[in-house]
């Protein structure tokens, strides 16, 4: 390996395990689609990427981006690969899209920003699949199902852009250099390409999981007139003591329209 020091400030850590490897290309959708992966690091899993598809990686670290300049000249050369040297949120943000085609998203990413890369692709319309690691709790909370303790906002949000959720495997702290201190797992989504959620839709879900062991109607109460909440109830059969990881994603879309529709004409 290099004789590279994984930087803290961008939650490095470097995947060196080849049968994980090996099975995230496996795991790989069978389409024509472009890869996006983000935080490239060494290069090993590019490697793999790269044997099967075209590629766009995108690399914040000044120091890596020689490396695998270096690594990969031949298929960057050969318009195979191309290394964009940013911060992959500030290129969403300028951009929109991180490729201006189909592509997937397959990436070991950091944990401190993971969250919030996958909520950016769900928003991609570019975007179709998702296979990446991240923190295993983390992990649990985009797959889970409604009735599970897991079950947050995160989940709904999943569920309402997807035609399927899951996890695939679990990856232990060893097969990575320097180990973290937690789990990792392998999150695939499949997206759902014609949902487009309302972008206050994020605000009520806060609301709703504010005080995720409470009554969901004790948490709505506090930003919505009771009596109309108790109406929005009524109409969708809903009974009043689930709590907020009870309730299906498709009733809180259900509930959110009701509820955007009722302040319109209020």
């Amino acid at each position: 390996m290099e004789k590279v020091i994984a930087k803290k400030k961008f939650g490095q850590n470097f995947l060196k395990d080849h049968t994980v490897l090996n099975k995230i290309i496996q795991s790989m959708p069978n389409n024509n689609n472009h890869i996006v992966e983000i935080g490239p690091g060494l290069g090993d899993l590019t490697k793999n990427l790269v044997k099967y598809k075209d590629t766009t990686a995108y690399e914040v670290d000044t120091d890596l981006i020689g490396i695998l300049n270096s690594k990969f000249a031949k298929e960057i050369e050969e318009k195979r690969f191309e290394l964009i040297h940013t911060d992959v949120l500030d290129a969403w943000e300028k951009k929109g899209s991180l490729y201006e085609g189909k592509y997937d998203l397959i990436a070991n990413l950091p944990y401190y920003i993971a969250t919030n890369i996958i909520l950016r692709a769900f928003e991609d319309v570019n975007c179709e699949n998702i296979i990446v690691m991240i923190q295993k709790e983390v992990a649990e909370k985009f797959s889970a199902n409604e009735g599970d303790k897991e079950f947050s906002s995160l989940g709904v949000i999943t569920k309402l852009v997807s035609k399927e959720s899951r996890l695939l495997f679990d990856v232990p702290p060893e097969s990575f250099d320097p180990p973290p201190k937690v789990t990792s797992s392998i999150l695939y989504v499949s997206k759902d390409t014609n949902v487009e959620l309302d972008k206050d839709f994020k605000k009520f879900l806060k609301a709703c999981f504010s005080q995720p062991r409470k009554k969901l109607s004790k948490n709505l109460s506090s930003v919505i007139d009771k009596e109309f909440l108790s109406n929005i109830y009524n109409e969708l059969n809903i009974k009043e003591t689930l709590r907020p990881h009870e309730v299906s994603a498709s009733l809180y879309s259900q509930m959110y329209t009701k509820v955007k529709n009722g302040k319109k004409r209020g």
